[in-house]
């Protein structure tokens, strides 16, 4: 059984700037995890995106499936993704969509798939909505991170990883009844993120835990305690890789409880192009780069062929 935890808040809006910049930088050292509240998203705007999401898993099998994952966008089914590969269950169980850029040149081709008006006509404008305030909302914290780090504000700007970064949203369902075997069952199996971080909104279901020490065995699960109207903040692979590891990109799955959950993540990943290297400043003769120099885009590509087998 794992023990409740309850991570360090971060507030978006505090006019104690320093404060709120050690504090992102002791959380990111210690945990990878934390709160982030007076995001500027606003509460029934969350609302509504839940209800969208509800409408949507509620839909027949055949017609989430007229809209597929391609491109990395649209519709996966129960078990069709394995996050943990040392695992011996048959895949996660849970559902999801993924909307992809809006913008840019990520969207250029229109990649995103969209359920039919007559069939949710409020699904678009409303997913729309959210995603441009959670890019808003990423893009200040980025810029609060890289204060954290002895850097410039504009640091992630300037080396091109949110001109035209790769954002993604994804709708999660996990069914209450997954069943019960000798295999076994996660909602979703012990993984890392792999970008730069992600603003993870709940239900408030129980479910989501945190490996602190993922090297360390026997892994310590601790169960992450729900805030009302908080986003639960974490740093991905590629801000660990940035950082040689000063900035944990923590392990973290979702238990079955028993209980329907749904979650809605947004995961704010650097522009394709641009390279993932250690910065000087975490740096030195006694800690040397632990990584190579990668191109964001082949590391995300390699990644997702891991998860997906595709």
């Amino acid at each position: 059984m794992a023990n409740g935890f309850k991570l360090p808040i971060i507030d978006l809006s505090s006019s104690d700037r320093l404060s709120t910049i050690n504090l992102i930088r002791q959380a990111c050292i210690e945990c990878g995890f934390f709160y982030l509240v007076n995001h500027g998203v606003e509460k029934e705007l969350v609302e509504r995106v839940f209800d969208e999401s509800r409408k949507f898993f509620s839909l027949p099998f055949q017609e989430k499936m007229k809209l597929a994952r391609k491109e990395h966008r649209g519709y996966t089914p129960l078990y069709s993704e394995k996050l943990d590969l040392s695992s011996n269950s048959k895949g996660d169980s849970k559902e999801s969509f993924y909307v992809g850029s809006l913008e840019g040149v990520a969207n250029r081709s229109n990649l995103n798939q969209w359920p039919s008006q007559d069939v949710l006509p409020s699904w678009r404008p409303t997913l729309e909505a959210y995603f441009k305030k959670l890019l808003i909302a990423g893009k200040k914290l980025i810029s609060l991170i890289a204060l954290a780090l002895n850097l410039d504000e504009n640091f992630f700007e300037k080396v091109g990883a949110l001109n035209d970064p790769l954002p993604f949203l994804r709708l999660l369902h996990y069914p209450g009844d997954v069943g019960f075997s000798d295999e076994e069952i996660y909602g979703a199996s012990a993984h890392s993120d792999y970008g730069m971080i992600t603003l993870l909104m709940t239900d408030g279901v129980d479910g989501l835990q945190i490996c602190r020490e993922k090297f360390k065995q026997p892994q310590v699960w601790e169960d992450v305690l729900h805030i009302n109207d908080a986003f639960v903040v974490n740093i991905g692979d590629m801000m660990e890789r940035w950082t040689n590891m000063l900035f944990r990109s923590t392990l973290h799955r979702v238990m079955p409880t028993g209980q329907e959950r749904y979650s809605v993540a947004f995961f704010l990943d650097p522009n394709q192009e641009c390279v993932v290297e250690c910065l000087e400043s975490c740096s030195s003769n006694s800690a040397p780069p632990r990584f190579s120099p990668i191109r964001s885009g082949d590391y995300l590509k390699e990644r997702l062929k891991l998860t997906y087998g595709t």
